[in-house]
């Protein structure tokens, strides 16, 4: 007998949700997705360090010798996405999802041109469109910035959704794909219940990603359902037959050593019963949004927290090109380095604050006092480098 893996790619789309592309290679799905805190995890192991210095190095030359660290980084953020992404596709036949940079969820002009940068870069490596899918938080602002990215050609995964208001929206505006997040509303709900656990069918990602994919269906849009973020393999199973879920690498490993009958529960072409059509503007959609609490909370959760991991990625960006290219460079980063570390805006960077390695601190605070302050971190950067290079 096949095992459930095997069983679910038989219908559905199994799609990798990692940056780490060792682990790509082992299960070899069909796409890959990514985020920042995906970039940010794949970058602490040492197998990527040449990819994270070649873009480092190729932003510098982009930007040249006189840009500060902070342009650099700027710069060799982008690189590092599409880099990783440029790796994954080497392995998966069918596309990689890149994300807009979070902290322009609420622009639409901004997030657009983002996304023609992120597909610039990719066709200047060789890889089409047709590869590529841009993810962009469900905001009332993104879901417009795509609807505009989709005209032009340049395909969307509309991530962080948590609720069939943003699904309506995004499928009205012509999205490609969807991304609602199975796992982070099981978390609301039990937090605000109190509950231990919900058995399968009633978990309430899975009811809502249920009653998404039966609306999509039955309206005839052409928007793909992906469900994401999922806590245990009971909500896979009760959500095959979807047109793709992203997977991690743990519960993808999990299903592989199962064994089992694994039966259809979503059904494209005999989908379930469901709700009136509905059309929507920007007053409905935000005045229906408000309403629902769980998804105004992890909406907002979410883009808080894919901020916070470019934001740390930038910082770990700025000491890695220190290293690289000697003392100078930390005269261009000193300012970003304690605008990122100091979390509190009180001036000073404490040790919980700093988001280095000790060491470096310890450096740094020439004083001892646990704090540093802006003339400590200029004042101690050539002992950090020193070392930051053993």
């Amino acid at each position: 007998m096949a095992n459930l893996l095997d069983q679910l790619a038989a219908m559905t789309v199994v799609v990798a949700d990692t940056g780490d592309i060792d682990a790509i290679r082992q299960f070899t799905p069909q796409d890959a997705t990514t985020n920042p805190s995906l970039i940010l995890a794949a970058a602490q192991i040492p197998t990527y360090q040449e990819l994270i210095d070649r873009s480092l190095r190729e932003s510098r030359q982009v930007m040249g010798e006189e840009a500060g660290a902070d342009a650099v980084v700027r710069e060799a953020l982008d690189e590092i996405c599409v880099t990783f992404g440029k790796e994954i596709l080497k392995i998966v036949p069918g596309r990689v999802s890149t994300e807009v940079d979070a902290r322009l969820s609420y622009d639409t002009e901004a997030t657009i041109a983002k996304a023609r940068r992120l597909i610039e870069l990719y066709s200047q490596a060789g890889i089409g469109r047709d590869r590529v899918l841009i993810k962009v938080a469900s905001t009332w602002e993104g879901i417009r910035a795509a609807e505009a990215l989709e005209k032009e050609g340049i395909h969307c995964n509309l991530t962080l959704l948590f609720s069939f208001v943003q699904a309506v929206a995004c499928a009205e505006a012509g999205v490609t794909l969807i991304s609602p997040f199975v796992g982070r509303i099981l978390d609301w709900y039990k937090k605000s219940t109190g509950r231990d656990s919900y058995p399968g069918p009633e978990d309430p990602g899975v009811v809502s990603v249920t009653e998404i994919f039966n609306y999509y269906k039955t309206y005839g849009y052409k928007t793909e359902v992906m469900g994401a973020s999922f806590r245990n393999a009971e909500e896979i199973i009760e959500l095959a037959g979807c047109d793709l879920l992203t997977i991690s690498p743990a519960l993808l490993e999990q299903l592989r050593s199962s064994e089992g009958t694994l039966e259809r529960r979503l059904n494209p072409f005999d989908p379930a019963p469901t709700r009136e059509q509905l059309h929507l503007d920007e007053p409905h959609f935000r005045a229906m949004l408000a309403e629902d609490a769980m998804a105004t909370e992890k909406l907002d959760e979410g883009i808080r927290g894919f901020c916070k991991a470019i934001e740390t990625l930038e910082a770990q960006l700025a000491h890695r090109l220190a290293e690289l290219e000697g003392g100078a460079a930390f005269g261009h980063a000193v300012h970003e380095i304690f605008l990122l570390n100091d979390l509190d805006g009180d001036g000073c960077i404490t040790r919980e604050e700093w988001l280095g390695s000790d060491a470096v601190f310890d450096a740094l605070d020439t004083d001892k006092d646990g704090r540093l302050a802006p003339e400590d971190v200029r004042g101690g950067l050539g002992a950090a480098l020193a070392l930051a290079s053993r």
